[in-house]
């Protein structure tokens, strides 16, 4: 029975001292952050410091300094930190400080790249233990951002979740946001329009008319070119709402001139640059009161009101159409139209299709556009 006792006293003694030990090994390493080099930013050297070490807490990964702890024996010790950025200095003040790790780096714009680096030193050891060097597009209002992405990729944790956010500061072909463009218009693709418009039903037979019979004598399919004016009005996430306005001009190719203004209520992904909007359009053309009559055949035919006489029956009723021996008058419609935008480099590649209907047949057609952004 003492045997037993003496047993558990034992186990009981060698499991406190394994977990003691245990917790021991566990323990973080500590950590002191020192200033960054900051090159052509607007951030000092003790701002980049304080970022730096604010995303190191975060990480979970080591005992770090408190900043305030850091001045106060950097004063007691009379220390000097002012460019103390390289192995040798942070060695050297990391003994001084007692801290297993120091980590310190640099911020530099070059033209249009920032170029982020991070150093994190073994002061026992005289080593340096990680070294991450990032480039990263000109936005110094995501500073904090790029140190975090740094940060991550250095220590190998993984940035699924940050994946939108490691394009849009490294990748020139991403759309706008307000990550890396806050304050301005997110994706604008104002700019010239050109495509073709397909007539459809009863608008195309009088499209390919004789003019003699109140037709055009055209294809119908037109050549249109115009230019599209935006304003945004809603920017949230990665959507904005915006009004587009769109002048055109049809026919040009065959002798035609049609004018049209389009008015549109748009919605906008601006990373995927897919779009949908929908509206009023207006538009001049030819148009005359006239009515139809059927002959033996079976073949129903046009005729302007004017041309009644008794060998055709009395109309009862008239109706207004286009036609090219008409007065010039206004038309009025509905548009909807979808599209993608593509993207290389500052360049805005967008294209549409859209669709108006009405009861004299459909009207379709594609445009394609382009514009640069201007940075």
């Amino acid at each position: 029975m003492n045997i037993m006792k003496k047993l558990v006293k034992i186990s009981v003694i060698a499991s406190l001292f394994l977990f003691v030990n245990i917790n021991l090994f566990a323990q973080n390493p500590s950590l002191t952050v020192l200033n960054m080099d900051s090159q052509g930013i607007e951030y000092t050297p003790i701002q980049l410091g304080n970022l730096l070490r604010m995303e190191v807490e975060k990480l979970g990964k080591f005992e770090v300094m408190d900043r305030y702890d850091v001045s106060y024996l950097i004063e007691k010790n009379k220390l000097k930190i002012d460019n103390c950025y390289g192995k040798i200095c942070l060695v050297e003040i990391g003994k001084l400080l007692k801290t297993d790790k120091m980590m310190s780096g640099s911020v530099e714009l070059y033209g249009d790249k920032i170029i982020l680096s991070l150093r994190l030193v073994d002061v026992k050891t005289d080593k340096i233990e990680k070294a991450q060097v990032k480039e990263f597009l000109k936005y110094p209002n995501e500073i904090q951002t790029m140190i975090r992405i740094a940060l991550y990729e250095m220590f190998e944790i993984p940035t699924d979740a940050m994946a939108n956010q490691i394009k849009s500061l490294t990748n020139e072909e991403q759309y706008e946001n307000t990550l890396i463009n806050p304050n301005q218009d997110k994706l604008n693709l104002s700019g010239p329009r050109l495509g073709l418009t397909f007539f459809e039903g009863q608008l195309a037979s009088i499209m390919q008319a004789e003019k003699w019979d109140g037709g055009y004598g055209m294809y119908p399919v037109a050549f249109m070119f115009g230019y599209q004016f935006e304003i945004q009005y809603l920017n949230s996430g990665n959507f904005q709402a915006l009004f587009e306005f769109l002048p055109t001009i049809t026919g040009v190719d065959q002798g035609r001139f049609m004018p049209n203004l389009s008015v549109l209520m748009g919605f906008r992904h601006n990373v995927k640059g897919w779009e949908i909007a929908l509206g009023p359009t207006a538009g001049l053309a030819e148009k005359a009161k006239g009515y139809y009559t059927t002959d033996a055949d079976g073949k129903t035919n046009w005729h302007l009101s004017n041309e009644w006489n008794e060998s055709f029956p009395n109309p009862n009723h008239t109706y207004e159409r286009v036609d090219s021996r008409g007065d010039i008058t206004y038309h009025t419609g509905f548009v909807l139209a979808f599209g993608k935008s593509f993207k290389s480099g500052r360049m805005n590649y967008p294209v549409n299709a859209f669709i108006i209907p009405s009861k004299s047949g459909w009207r379709a057609g594609i445009t394609f556009g382009f514009n640069a952004k201007n940075k």
